[in-house]
């Protein structure tokens, strides 16, 4: 009989005991390079793991007071299951969490009052292997609870500091290997100070965000690049989401959800057509190619519809056109979009771009908010409209049928920045400060 955390899907860790160990079978996906116009003229780089979940689920915490208590390795049999559908528990903007995020601060206080955390050398370790660096990251894991505490002084990368930064991996949004890289040491040298500031400044965005928000709901944490459907205090849904690059950010906004669009025309926006569209349709020509027919893209001077092999784009006038990308496959929202009225000209919807979904930074957008599983908070979104389900909602994609849908209720969105929250299980969370909001340093958004 052996002990092992295995992930549960839509639940979270769980420790059980099991009479042989799990086999797993590792798989590896292609490199994929997708390009496409606006935002999606990127290229997806090589993925090979999916991206982890949230640790916001009341399931994940677990008491270190046992200091005895031993956790097997996840069973990464339930990586795909676990990808496909985040766990659910309290939400983030739920008033429950403002005591542990209280908590908290008295936590990270005592850290710092006792001389914080030594900073981690920049190196490569796993289990099995032998460091002196390994004596520190004990100390620094133990601080944050991530390993209980033991007194040991062992240099080993053994299984217990492998779990260790497994948790801290999740706490902190990054892919939950094990491995210490570069970016997991990034994260673990943020100075203790800056964790507190950050804990202090979104204790207060919290209270301000939990007193507003309504029944049901959806929220974007902009940091976190996740989404949840809210109902009654309760996740129904979580979703990976890609976020807006650095330069281009995502706006905090507050408004409404009226209208479902399927297999919609995409009209690309100005500062896409200067910064994307128009150089790259000047490599295309170049290339002697046709960008417009290549993507499905209408270029119109007022209401006339250009011919695309007239359009000379080294001049000034293509940037006064208008351009509509038509519903396909590759049309840089998917198969749908999500309408909400405000000044920013954003919405959320689907992409071609799937892969983008698995990677621990995921501000690649233009702004707007791409959904990983957008059929499910799509159909959440039109229940009340009866009728609507999921498999309705892939019928749309697969057909390609244009159809907009009014919502008979109104839900209200939330576009949020917080980078540090906590649950009542006493998991601190953080997440990269993007946008430089929390003005605590360079450090806290370099991983």
């Amino acid at each position: 009989m052996k002990q092992r955390v295995v992930l549960l899907p839509g639940r979270g860790p769980e420790v059980r005991t099991v009479e042989v160990p799990v086999k797993v079978l590792r798989t590896t996906r292609k490199s994929i390079t997708h390009i496409a116009v606006g935002a999606t003229l990127i290229t997806a780089l090589t993925v090979t793991s999916g991206a982890w979940a949230d640790v916001g689920s009341e399931r994940w915490g677990r008491s270190w007071s046992n200091h005895d208590r031993l956790y097997g390795s996840y069973d990464r049999s339930l990586t795909r299951s676990w990808e496909a559908q985040l766990p659910v528990g309290h939400p983030t903007l739920s008033k429950s969490n403002l005591a542990p995020l209280s908590a908290a601060i008295k936590q990270y206080q005592a850290i710092v009052a006792s001389g914080g955390w030594q900073p981690i050398p920049m190196l490569r370790l796993k289990q099995g292997t032998r460091h002196r660096a390994v004596v520190l990251l004990r100390r620094r894991l133990e601080l944050t609870r991530d390993l209980p505490p033991s007194g040991r002084q062992s240099a080993r990368y053994d299984h217990r500091v492998s779990e260790g930064v497994r948790r801290f991996q999740a706490r902190h949004g990054l892919k939950a290997t094990g491995v210490l890289d570069k970016s997991t040491i990034l994260a673990l040298n943020v100075p203790a100070k800056a964790r507190l500031q950050q804990l202090k400044t979104n204790l207060a965005r919290l209270r301000k965000h939990s007193r507003s928000a309504a029944k049901k709901y959806v929220v974007v944490n902009i940091p976190a690049a996740q989404i949840e459907a809210v109902e009654n205090d309760h996740v129904v849904s979580r979703h990976a989401a890609v976020v807006g690059k650095v330069d281009r950010q995502t706006p905090i906004l507050r408004s409404h959800i009226h209208q479902i669009n399927f297999n919609p025309y995409w009209n690309i926006p100005q500062s896409i057509v200067r910064k994307d569209l128009v150089p790259k349709a000047r490599l295309y020509a170049h290339r002697g190619k046709d960008i417009l027919s290549a993507y499905r893209i209408d270029a119109f001077k007022g209401a006339k519809k250009l011919d695309p092999r007239r359009i000379n784009w080294n001049s000034p006038a293509v940037y006064s056109y208008r351009y509509r990308q038509e519903p396909w496959k590759d049309n840089s929202m998917g198969f749908v979009k999500i309408n909400f009225h405000n000044a920013h000209s954003v919405y959320m919807h689907d992409t071609p771009s799937k892969s983008l979904f698995a990677r621990n930074f995921r501000a690649h957008s233009s702004g707007c908010i791409r959904v990983q599983n957008v059929k499910q908070l799509v159909a959440w979104l039109l229940q009340p409209n009866g009728g609507w389900d999921i498999g309705q909602v892939a019928q749309l994609e697969q057909n390609g049928v244009r159809k907009d849908v009014s919502l008979k209720r109104r839900v209200p969105v939330y576009f949020v920045y917080v980078t540090a929250w906590a649950t009542k299980n006493g998991v601190v969370n953080f997440r990269r400060d993007i946008y430089g909001r929390d003005r605590v340093g360079a450090t806290a958004s370099a991983y």
